[in-house]
């Protein structure tokens, strides 16, 4: 919807639709509404619009809910902040970053209206609001039932394509180094097992794992164990890891192709990564630690990860890219949980897998680590190494990304992880972004605020003066104040460039309220007493008529002023 006629056209036509009409929502809100409520109307109008088969959702603000209807008018966030960061807002709490497909404001008899346009529900995938699936009964709003969930899920027209069969493979073209490897990883797992398993020929152990199924082989079995020369059984689709090295301008210096059997092939990748010694000094000790760049078990997981959940219908295959300080893990497909804050939070198996049957698999050969917990301990791992935390991008629609690190960004980060070793796994998360320049939620900034693990003003954070003289890094807070020093000069120049001159009252309007809260009032005004006597003296400004007392005035420097 383009222009603000067909706005005013739809809006029009929904007023005309029954209150029960679940997929339409109006609300007076004639000056505030809860954001948590919002989020909620947000779920429950997706899920619905998914049921009823419309293009999308709408929630209105400036109108009475009960026939008859009519505008009130709102000023819901007419001002400041406006309504352009709501689409950002909602998108964190949200599965898959979903958010508004558009906001309309709109005039009506002279009135504001607020129109939210809602996409519906993804096929397959419930929309959540901090991780709770919300519907409608009629125009009440509630946890979303079962049967609609079901319904939701159905309209997927799910298939696993992991399960389909091949029908012209036989057991022959499986290798056999590749079951026995499962073998020996399946007993790892279930060693009460062990005995039994010795007794099952491959056949039977195919069987009991569910790739083989009625005498067939699934396609999870030839991805797994398939010789090199069966991805003909696949076609369209391709099952392969691609290793690429890049130096540091990014330019491509070797790669390789890693094909079937990938439950061997992860091996073989691993072995071409240079997992260099990397040594750091822990605070309180001469002697440095020695570890590898890349914990090989964190690794195996992304990259298992990576095979498990594949979009293999899209012909998708696993890239891993070197850099000289990180590894890029990429493949296709969505990801499916939505968000990796909400596979943490939860902490328990997902609910719908793109390839079930091949996952169930990796899981009982001990590829993957117990279904729902292995993405938390790829952080805790990471964490308890004192390394920056894996990145997930999944800002590109039907690809994954996870970034990797192999050296440590922040000495002041790392410092904290060593010290304060009662820090929860949220407050590393948190400290991580703020390490990464990476923004903050407003939970997360304020967390950290309360603790006083950070200081200053969004965007420009850092870690506050207690967390740095307890880790030792008080001459990095100094250097992170004097580089704060330049933005003062700027405004200072910028202020002077538009009015002329400035009173030192004017002056200390313009900086004090910025300056670090690690200072006192009466520091603040010595340090803008600096400030300015160090402009002076390096010829960025000068007080007119020479006078430097409490009455004086400042200009940009011009040097015809010293004549």
């Amino acid at each position: 919807m383009d222009s603000q006629q067909s706005i005013k056209e739809a809006f029009h036509k929904l007023l005309t639709l029954p209150s029960e009409t679940e997929w339409v929502e109006f609300k007076e809100a004639k000056n505030n509404f809860d954001f948590d409520d919002l989020g909620r109307q947000f779920s429950a109008l997706s899920n619905e619009a998914n049921l009823n088969k419309q293009e999308a959702g709408w929630l209105v603000f400036g109108v009475t809910n009960r026939p008859p209807r009519h505008t009130v008018g709102t000023n819901y966030r007419h001002q400041q902040p406006g309504l352009e960061k709501l689409k950002q807002q909602i998108a964190q709490h949200t599965n898959h970053q979903v958010t508004f497909q558009a906001i309309h404001e709109i005039m009506d008899q002279e009135k504001r209206i607020v129109l939210f346009e809602i996409p519906p529900a993804s096929p397959g995938i419930p929309t959540t609001w901090k991780g709770i699936a919300y519907g409608r009964v009629h125009d009440a709003l509630q946890p979303l039932s079962i049967e609609k969930i079901d319904r939701i899920r159905r309209g997927a027209a799910y298939e696993d394509w992991s399960a389909q069969t091949c029908s012209e493979a036989t057991d022959n073209d499986l290798d056999p180094k590749a079951i026995a490897f499962a073998k020996s990883q399946y007993k790892n797992k279930y060693s009460q097992l062990a005995h039994e398993v010795d007794q099952w020929d491959d056949p039977t152990f195919l069987n009991k794992t569910r790739v083989r199924v009625s005498g067939q082989l699934t396609r999870a079995a030839i991805i797994l164990f398939g010789r090199p020369d069966t991805t003909h059984f696949l076609t369209p689709s391709t099952a392969r890891i691609s290793w690429v090295l890049k130096d540091e301008n990014g330019q491509e210096r070797d790669y390789e192709h890693f094909g079937l059997p990938l439950i061997l092939a992860v091996d073989r990748v691993f072995a071409k990564l240079r997992n260099n010694t990397y040594r750091y000094l822990p605070n309180s000790t001469l002697f440095p630690v020695e570890i590898t760049q890349y914990d090989p078990w964190v690794i195996r997981e992304v990259l298992h990860n990576a095979i498990a959940h594949q979009d293999y219908s899209r012909g998708g295959h696993t890239n891993v890219v070197e850099e000289p300080e990180s590894l890029l893990f990429t493949n296709i497909g969505e990801f499916l949980p939505g968000s990796v804050e909400q596979v943490i939070r939860m902490d328990s198996p997902p609910e719908f897998y793109r390839n079930r049957i091949l996952t169930e698999a990796m899981v009982s050969y001990n590829m993957i680590d117990t279904i729902g917990s292995g993405i938390k301990r790829i952080f805790t791992k990471q964490r308890e190494r004192f390394f920056p935390l894996p990145d997930y991008d999944l800002t590109e629609a039907g690809r994954v990304k996870v970034r990797v690190f192999g050296k440590i960004l922040d000495e002041r980060y790392t410092r904290i992880l060593i010290e304060k070793t009662d820090l929860g796994l949220w407050d590393v998360i948190a400290l991580d972004k703020v390490q990464k320049k990476q923004p903050l939620s407003d939970a997360e900034f304020h967390l950290l605020k309360r603790k006083r693990l950070i200081e200053g003003r969004r965007p420009n954070i850092y870690v506050s003066a207690s967390v740095a003289a307890a880790t030792g890094t008080k001459a990095d807070y100094i250097r992170k104040r004097a580089f704060d020093k330049q933005h003062y000069v700027k405004l200072v120049q910028e202020y002077l460039a538009q009015f002329g001159r400035a009173r030192r009252a004017d002056i200390d309007s313009l900086l004090l309220d910025k300056i670090s809260d690690a200072l006192g009032p009466e520091q603040k005004r010595n340090f803008v007493t600096n400030l300015l006597q160090e402009m002076r003296r390096k010829k960025i400004i000068h007080p007119l008529d020479g006078k430097r007392g409490k009455g004086s005035q400042w200009e940009l420097y011009r040097p015809d002023a010293e004549n």
